[in-house]
């Protein structure tokens, strides 16, 4: 087959059916994986299917197509729940790379490093997969399997992801530790996102990438947030425990396991008290 480059989802899904093939869109993973100056095998590019780039709402749901870039979240008008990712996509190598690349092609590749998936975890993000047979939606949480796997079944595309429109309230941060400030693959980084109502916090979501296989939600943390009310000091109540218990880092040239464990720790708190001290602030 070669290289398909289709103009409808009809005839994507139609060649991804019972055909050997690589997705493309971006290709900011896809091209450095090979090793080579060429894509090898049939190749289905999806960067012409205009239906899966761009922003839309309605009332369940935010949706955001697939091959929507990382400079266009970055440019979006979106609620405060967002900036984690839109603080992500800033970080997700040059500004050539967030012009090309795409926030689909982030999850499908499935790096534990992956800059995208820890705000998208936060924000309860589902994802859509299409087929010819239907399509069908998974929550991001158990789509990512482990390193560099997915639950993508056979001839299926992810297509948007979607994001509850309760969990676009609340103030976000995403923060982010590697070897340097720019352009660099993470040792730690933390999503988080709070919601207050009549003086408490209503709902917590706090996740961690690059310190386990997949990048997780720290449920025990978010049950300790909520029903307290917001204040500097309700950081320092928050044990290493509590956040250890979710992580399983390794080691590698980055950094070694225990540091992993320190940083999530010290980025977690960080974190909150940057959303509290926001909070505090507005109060005032």
């Amino acid at each position: 087959m070669g290289y398909v480059r289709p103009t409808s989802l009809t005839d994507a899904l139609t060649c991804l059916a019972g055909n050997d093939m690589r997705v493309a869109a971006g290709c900011t993973d896809l091209f450095p994986a090979t090793g080579h100056q060429h894509l090898a095998g049939n190749i289905l590019d999806i960067t012409a299917l205009s239906a899966l780039r761009g922003i839309t709402n309605d009332s369940d749901h935010l949706r955001i197509g697939a091959t929507t870039t990382w400079s266009d979240i970055v440019q979006a008008d979106l609620p405060q729940g967002f900036h984690q990712l839109q603080q992500a996509a800033r970080e997700v190598g040059s500004i050539q790379i967030q012009n090309a690349a795409t926030i689909g092609g982030n999850l499908c590749n499935a790096s534990p490093a992956a800059d995208g998936v820890p705000p998208l975890l936060a924000l309860d993000a589902l994802v859509e997969l299409s087929s010819l047979t239907g399509t069908r939606t998974l929550p991001l949480a158990q789509f990512i399997t482990g390193p560099r796997e997915t639950g993508l079944a056979s001839g299926e595309l992810l297509t948007a992801l979607l994001i509850p429109q309760q969990s676009t309230r609340g103030r976000s941060v995403f923060l982010k530790l590697g070897a340097r400030r720019y352009l660099v693959i993470s040792i730690a980084m933390i999503a988080a996102r709070l919601v207050e109502t009549d003086g408490q916090i209503s709902d917590a979501a706090i996740a961690v990438g690059s310190c386990s296989a997949v990048a997780t939600r720290l449920k025990a943390v978010e049950n300790e947030l909520i029903g307290q009310v917001p204040s500097p000091d309700l950081v320092h109540r928050i044990s290493d425990g509590s956040i250890r218990q979710h992580l399983a880092p390794i080691t590698d040239t980055r950094a070694d396991a225990p540091y992993r464990n320190i940083a999530a720790a010290e980025l977690v708190r960080r974190a909150l008290g940057q959303l509290l001290a926001d909070h505090q602030q507005e109060a005032a």
